[in-house]
């Protein structure tokens, strides 16, 4: 059993590996492509189409370091402050998609329109759950912090950046042929990049829950660099399985938990199996979550077995409850959105002034990268809460662990019969 499991890791991680091979490959042949065939076609402007973009993408990174580093000094102040920031820059984002006046731009517009009121609904709503997300957010990361943590986060931006700047070059060759096989060629970079940033993403999710976990519990300093060793040795193959599973399932629970609520106890026919996808939802959590990337590097365990007995050990003591009034990872996808959205007014202000033909299109790869490097900024508080989570199921060794957080909101809810 353990062979097996065993090789299904390593087959994931030779997957992943052979992935980036092939896309370096892909990357490299539509660059070449350009330059010996089609350098001189004027009919795309290579001057008008990179630099508003890549630009972008360094203006992404620095915004998500130094929302990251606010955050890190003023967390409390940082999550209630995602709530209303997220939506204004979607709407600011909506109005300049609309000023460019195609019908793909007007579309796009429309939806963040739509996408803006959508949060600031979301953020009315769970407004009473602020103060409690913000204070169990302020104490992990205090509790958890070290001295290592910025150069680690620079790192993990820094990497995600020249990332996503190889992969724009093959982007912007495919767009200079524009034949039916180089959007195929797009999207297939795209998917790229959207599960390598997750790699990233969640190797610093491993690292750094490590390095939280072994501090909440133990009160131990665990550097970072060595148990970046230890995740990259021990862990890749569980944490590129996990960088799929736990999108995946998290939107599947989150679809769930939004359709269980407007379903409420009507009868109409539409609602007739939202207990059924509710099940099915609170299953496939157990296969995969993100809480489980804590014991991926604290135990070197799979990602599956992980995932399950991290969600075990919540059900046990009663805290799932709490995980879902939380809003940690609301706030994380917010920041995401955030920096998103500045990505993109830096990139479509500027292809509308000097080529507006470009500017949709610039527009989304803008967004689509600043989010990614967002996530991967934001994402060592995110793995500080959850190490909180987990010490508390686990149960801390050291005298000096504040349980009360955990336990008040558990007292609060049963008040309310929000369980």
């Amino acid at each position: 059993m353990a062979t097996g499991k065993l090789y299904f890791l390593r087959s994931c991680l030779g997957l992943f590996y052979l992935h980036l091979l092939l896309i370096a490959v892909l990357v490299i042949f539509l660059v070449v492509r350009e330059l010996v065939f089609h350098w001189e076609d004027r009919r795309f402007h290579r001057q008008k189409w990179y630099p508003p973009l890549l630009s972008s993408i360094l203006c992404g990174g620095a915004s998500a370091f130094a929302w990251q580093s606010f955050t890190r000094r003023y967390p409390s102040t940082a999550m209630k402050a995602a709530f209303w920031l997220s939506p204004i820059l979607t709407v600011a984002v909506s109005f300049l998609l609309i000023s460019f006046g195609f019908p793909g731009s007007l579309a796009a517009g429309f939806l963040a329109l739509v996408f803006a009121i959508i949060q600031s609904l979301y953020g009315l709503w769970v407004n009473p759950r602020v103060d409690y997300s913000a204070r169990i957010f302020s104490y992990s990361i205090s509790s958890s912090s070290s001295s290592s943590t910025t150069s680690f986060v620079i790192l993990s931006i820094f990497t995600g950046i020249v990332y996503a700047g190889f992969l724009v070059a093959g982007i912007g060759e495919a767009t200079a042929m524009g034949a039916v096989t180089d959007f195929v060629f797009i999207l297939v970079i795209l998917l790229s990049l959207a599960w390598t940033m997750q790699v990233i993403k969640n190797i610093s999710h491993v690292t750094m829950g490590r390095v939280a976990f072994m501090k909440l519990m133990s009160g131990i300093d665990f550097k970072p660099p060595v148990a970046l060793r230890n995740a990259i040795k021990h862990s890749m193959g569980s944490i590129c399985i996990g960088s799929i599973l736990v999108p995946v399932f998290g939107t599947i629970r989150g679809s769930a938990r939004a359709v269980n609520l407007l379903g409420g106890d009507t009868d109409e026919f539409m609602f007739s199996c939202t207990h059924c996808f509710s099940n099915v939802a609170s299953n496939l959590v157990m296969y995969g979550n993100r809480w489980g990337f804590i014991l991926v590097g604290a135990c070197n365990m799979g990602f599956v077995q992980s995932s399950g007995k991290t969600w075990d050990l919540f059900r046990r003591t009663g805290i799932v409850p709490v995980i879902n009034y939380d809003l940690t990872s609301s706030f994380c996808f917010l920041s995401g959105v955030a920096v998103g959205a500045i990505c993109t007014i830096v990139a479509g202000s500027w292809t509308l002034v000097i080529h507006k033909s470009y500017a949709t299109e610039v527009s989304i790869y803008a967004f689509l990268i600043g989010y990614f490097i967002s996530r991967i900024a934001m994402v060592w508080p995110q793995a500080c809460v959850s190490a909180y989570y987990v010490t508390f199921a686990e149960g801390p060794q050291i005298d000096d662990f504040d349980s009360t957080i955990i336990q008040d909101c558990i007292n609060w809810i049963q008040r309310h019969n929000l369980a």
